[in-house]
């Protein structure tokens, strides 16, 4: 039997392999780089060769081009989309007809309030005599009036049928179109990688439209980023259109599914209520009660009031 060549490489004539050593297990691999051809995904491959005892762990470096013909037109394109949505929907906003009597009782309201919170200052037979017309026991206003309450129906307003379907044409359908042109624009690429790791069960959420086992589920897919800018947006949304804008999908996708859209209109009987128990416990505490003694103590500066010259125009 013949002994085994225990040479290195250059000595047998081939290309030395330089040796990366590995810290965490403290074993040898070699390591060499090979530049795939050019696919839909953009990726350069870094294969490590591995010697006995030692794991593959292959990296995927993305083109630079990635982020530049992919990641930011994503993200232009949805931020846009979002501005144009929200101006959209205000134009087609239709103002809500109020009554007379809804006007009126919100009056009513704001009026108990402003006496609540502001009563200590003024005296206290004048705001006996308001809280006596609000909370009367037998003719006091929040006592003897009520309210008939009439859900709305869309099938006799016609007026909730058209803002549905306005609500669905600004808002499903522009999501549907955009996401896609966008999945058949840039299909196939990875565009990122979020920085922590996650379980295979995310890759359906992260990797659409790209059905590799062998790729780690951090890396995240152009449909899955584009969806992502969708919901992850709305601080943006925020700062330049302000709180309740028609941009924030998540919002409004959170309002249909919940039923806000078409929610009662508020029950004004329940509101007087809560109105009068609250003025009922409020008791008037005098502000103003040595307003007088404060002033007389006081050192007044009167000689450096009158020294300055009167405008000659004043009489």
């Amino acid at each position: 039997m013949g002994q085994r060549d225990t040479s290195p490489p250059s000595a047998r004539g081939g290309a030395a392999v330089p040796l990366e050593k590995n810290t965490a297990s403290g074993c040898h691999c070699a390591k060499t780089t090979r530049q795939l051809q050019p696919t839909v995904t953009g990726i350069r491959e870094e294969v490590k060769l591995t010697l006995p005892g030692c794991m593959a762990e292959p990296e995927l470096l993305l083109d630079s081009n990635i982020r530049l013909w992919v990641v930011l037109p994503i993200v232009f394109i949805t931020f846009l989309v979002g501005v144009i949505r929200h101006y959209v929907s205000i134009l087609l906003q239709s103002d809500k007809k109020l009554t007379l009597e809804q006007v009126s009782d919100s009056q009513v309201l704001i009026r108990s309030r402003i006496l609540r919170e502001n009563g200590k200052y003024i005296p206290k037979q004048s705001f006996l005599m308001r809280k006596f017309y609000f909370n009367n026991q037998e003719d006091g206003f929040f006592k003897k009036t009520k309210r008939k309450v009439v859900p709305p129906s869309p099938m006799t307003d016609p007026s909730m049928l058209t803002d549905m379907m306005k609500g669905n044409v600004t808002n499903v359908l522009p999501m549907i179109l955009i996401g896609g042109w966008i999945n058949w624009t840039f299909s196939g690429f990875v565009t990122t990688k979020v920085p922590f790791p996650l379980t295979l069960r995310f890759k359906p959420m992260l990797q659409q439209g790209i059905e590799l086992l062998s790729l780690d589920a951090s890396w995240v897919s152009s449909a899955s980023w584009y969806f992502l800018n969708v919901f992850g947006l709305r601080s943006m949304y925020s700062l330049i259109l302000g709180q309740d804008n028609g941009a924030d999908q998540s919002r409004i996708m959170q309002e249909q599914m919940s039923g806000a859209a078409m929610a009662m209109p508020a029950d004004t009987n329940k509101a007087f209520k809560a109105e009068w128990e609250a003025l009922e416990l409020t008791d008037h505490q005098w502000a103003l009660e040595s307003v007088e003694e404060d002033l007389m103590s006081r050192e007044l500066d009167l000689d450096g009031m009158f020294s300055k010259e009167l405008p000659s125009g004043i009489f």
